[in-house]
């Protein structure tokens, strides 16, 4: 069997993107810059976006868009991902995706069920992101432990989830972190929206503990700090400081929090000097460069993740984090 360095867990989506997207963000009164669940009223956009807008039929899914990236950046078969999937066509395109851009899979397929799908509305630099898990969250924790895939988290050193998994799937986020910290493993964890730390802060909470890097950007440092009762909420180096310091299940390496801004300095504080957190600057692009923010969160994550399974320095991994995140707001990601 395979054997892979990195293992990525998440809600395998198709992204269905549009853009020039106010009237729908007025419609169904959504935020330009926002990621959230599908309620009732947003049913119907999926049918809409088909019918009323041109549609670019994107592979997506967080921890999936952050395994591609890292398996841009690593040799091929360094990174595997897991997820639950139907078995219907929006599954193909995902596989082929993946296929295209090195990264293997090992979905859990639920018969009958229909694989998730996320609509991106575009407006300007801006994405609000509204997501149907159908297919995603009837992932079974039992997958973990089956021949497929108990082997590969064994020989795994290196593990990312996405924050998006908990609303369903914290009791197998748990488990994998736990392994990972017994084992002297490296943890990663992505808090992805700022409903997660805003709505889903006891199921993220003993997931911290066995964290050793946790990624996030501004809004959801910010809904974590109002959540756990910060006075300051914009502040980011203190932010971090508090999940830094956080009890930490593996003492014997420090916790790394890193919050991107956009195009603003991203931040980082490590548990092993809490107080000196370190700020690394984004080289800006201009308005014409930028072509599509939707997923350079992702981006960012998947190239540092690859630097750090190639053994690269702290510097180094944020350098590449930025570097492929570039990349990704420049072009519309591979169909």
């Amino acid at each position: 069997m395979a054997s892979y360095s990195l293992f990525c867990l998440g809600n395998p989506l198709l992204d269905m993107q549009v853009t020039n997207g106010e009237p729908l963000l007025e419609k169904y009164s959504l935020k330009a810059n926002d990621a959230i669940l599908a309620e009732e009223k947003h049913a119907p956009i999926y049918d809409e976006l088909v019918k009323e807008h041109k549609v670019t039929y994107v592979a997506g899914g967080a921890a999936q868009n952050a395994a591609r990236g890292a398996a841009y950046v690593l040799p091929t078969g360094s990174v595997v991902y897991t997820g639950c999937v139907g078995d219907d066509e929006l599954a193909e395109q995902l596989k082929a995706a993946n296929k295209r851009e090195g990264l293997d899979e090992v979905y859990y397929v639920k018969k009958g069920e229909k694989t998730g799908a996320c609509a991106v509305v575009i407006t300007g630099h801006h994405r609000s992101l509204v997501t149907t898990l159908r297919a995603a969250e009837k992932f079974d924790k039992a997958h973990l432990s089956s021949p497929a895939i108990a082997p590969l988290i064994d020989a795994a050193k290196f593990f990312y989830v996405e924050g998006y998994f908990l609303t369903h799937g914290a009791a197998s986020a748990l488990e994998l972190s736990s392994k990972a910290a017994a084992a002297g493993k490296t943890f990663a964890i992505n808090l992805s929206a700022p409903f997660i730390p805003q709505f889903f802060g006891a199921q993220l909470q003993p997931i911290l503990h066995h964290a050793d890097i946790v990624i996030g950007n501004e809004a959801e440092a910010e809904a974590w700090a109002s959540a756990n009762g910060l006075p300051d909420t914009k502040d980011l180096p203190t932010i971090a400081k508090a999940i830094a310091t956080l009890p930490k299940t593996n003492a014997s390496r420090p916790r790394w929090v890193i919050f991107t801004h956009g195009s603003e300095s991203t931040v980082v504080v490590s548990s092993a000097a809490p107080d000196s957190p370190k700020i690394f600057n984004v080289s800006r692009l201009t308005d014409s460069e930028i072509v599509d923010t939707n997923g350079a969160g992702d981006a960012f994550a998947g190239g540092f993740l690859g630097a750090l399974v190639s053994g690269k320095s702290l510097d180094e991994c944020i350098e590449v984090g930025h570097a492929l995140g570039a990349m990704c707001v420049k072009q519309v990601r591979v169909k």
